[in-house]
């Protein structure tokens, strides 16, 4: 497996009184190996290093840890782009 790096943008209705809270279920969901950033109001962005068999994968992983810890959540951008299809 190898190691990638790559960045998830998601719009959120939280509010910033929940930052903690939602930091927290983002650990116990998996999403220990990401920095979390909050500092535009209404967004949260996770940097990861995942470890996968694919970047794809990688990235797919990442989603899935993120969407059970805020469901509510939805992708605003992926970097570097992986070409990942804009439906999800």
């Amino acid at each position: 497996m190898s190691e990638y790096q790559f960045s998830l943008e998601f719009s959120i209705k939280s509010a910033a009184t929940e930052i903690d809270a939602i930091v927290e279920r983002l650990g116990k969901e998996g999403c220990t190996d990401a920095l979390v950033g909050i500092g535009q109001e209404g967004r949260i962005n996770l940097d990861f290093t995942r470890e996968a068999p694919s970047a794809i994968e990688a990235v797919n992983s990442a989603l899935a840890d993120v969407k059970r810890a805020i469901p509510e959540a939805q992708l605003v951008k992926v970097t570097p782009d992986l070409h990942y299809p804009a439906n999800t």
